[in-house]
């Protein structure tokens, strides 16, 4: 039988047969004598036998219980992030046969978790060349369409030309940038400074950045929440987020439009929303808004490389926040973020 491979076990069962053994020969040698009052002492000698059958069950299980508690302890500790845990399985039979295979279990989450952290690494080092390698030309080429622009002032279709050529640069240096961003959130190596700040700063701060593209749209871009409104964060990335949402915004409204930030504290949670009342998100559309590159068919955004909300969503999420969007198709769509304020719990 297996469950007799483990020593204590066998120990166990080897201490009971014994105790029946010992007192079923003094039971029967007390039977065949003829000592006074011999039935009861047989007796006495079963209820004694009963006792220490049960007292060697409870310092076995006892024992077991330990090694039990012990176990769920250091399963306890790996999960609270102590990677380095293992449970002692010096011992055979099943229970530590189980034990053996949690341990090989959390050497391959270990492994699993260093090759991620490498991959991750890796790409973000990536990514991080390919970009720098990529401005020396970008800003070469930027300054070659200056120049032709300044020398083809009088030939309308190369001035036209050269404008497009510049779009598409700037375009290619946002997915640069942002690509950039993105992996270093996912790679986890950017250390947040945070810091209260007035939210009611960061909405104005954003504002003046799109006041210039709202008024050249005949768009309109409102405040709308508390002054006195605090939150703990790491400001540029804070303003980095919302302005996605809120140039996603712009690139879905039409002339007379507005695009609202609004923010309000909730019980112990604040609550910062980016909405417009635009064309709205398709349904069909609708569950992939926060893929990285998606790019609807009905969209009417030429300059998206679908980066905007995926980036918005990491920045939430490394303040340990959430995202959430609710849309009415031709009737707008909101974003709002949610971000816990531990000192109010």
């Amino acid at each position: 039988m297996k469950i007799l491979v483990n020593r204590k076990v066998k120990l166990l069962f080897g201490s009971i047969l014994s105790c029946v053994f010992a007192f079923t020969l003094i039971a029967a040698l007390l039977s065949g004598s003829e000592v006074r009052n011999a039935a009861v002492y047989t007796m006495l000698c079963f209820l004694l036998m009963d006792a220490v059958i049960l007292a060697l069950c409870y310092g076995y299980f006892r024992q077991q219980h330990k090694i039990m508690e012990n176990a769920v302890s250091q399963i306890t500790e790996y999960i609270s992030g102590n990677k380095d845990v293992t449970i002692e399985c010096n011992d055979e039979g099943e229970l530590y046969r189980l034990f053996h295979e949690v341990n090989s279990l959390v050497a391959i989450l270990n492994a699993h978790a260093e090759n991620e952290k490498s991959a991750k690494k890796f790409l973000k080092n990536t990514i991080s060349d390919i970009s720098h390698q990529l401005k020396t030309p970008l800003a070469a080429l930027d300054i070659y369409i200056g120049l032709i622009q300044d020398e083809a002032k009088n030939l309308p279709v190369i001035q036209e030309f050269s404008l497009l050529s510049e779009r598409e640069l700037d375009r290619i240096e946002g997915l640069v940038q942002n690509l950039l961003k993105i992996t270093k959130l996912d790679a986890g190596t950017i250390v947040l400074e945070k810091s209260p700040e007035n939210v009611s700063e960061i909405a104005e701060s954003v504002k003046r950045h799109f006041l210039f593209r709202a008024g050249r749209e005949g768009k309109e871009i409102c405040l709308s929440g508390s002054g006195e409104t605090t939150f703990l964060c790491d400001r540029g990335w804070i303003i980095e987020a919302i302005s996605n949402l809120v140039k996603n915004a712009f690139d879905h409204t039409e002339k007379g439009d507005v695009v609202r930030i609004e923010w309000w504290v909730s019980a112990s949670v604040l609550q910062i929303t980016v909405k417009d009342n635009g064309s709205g998100i398709s349904p069909e559309d609708f569950h992939h808004i926060f893929k990285r590159f998606y790019r609807s068919r009905y969209s009417k955004d030429t300059q998206g490389i679908g980066l905007g909300l995926p980036l918005a969503k990491a920045i939430v999420e490394a303040h340990n926040g959430t995202i959430e969007a609710d849309s009415i198709l031709g009737g707008g769509t909101s974003f709002t973020m949610n971000f816990l304020i531990p000192t109010k719990l």
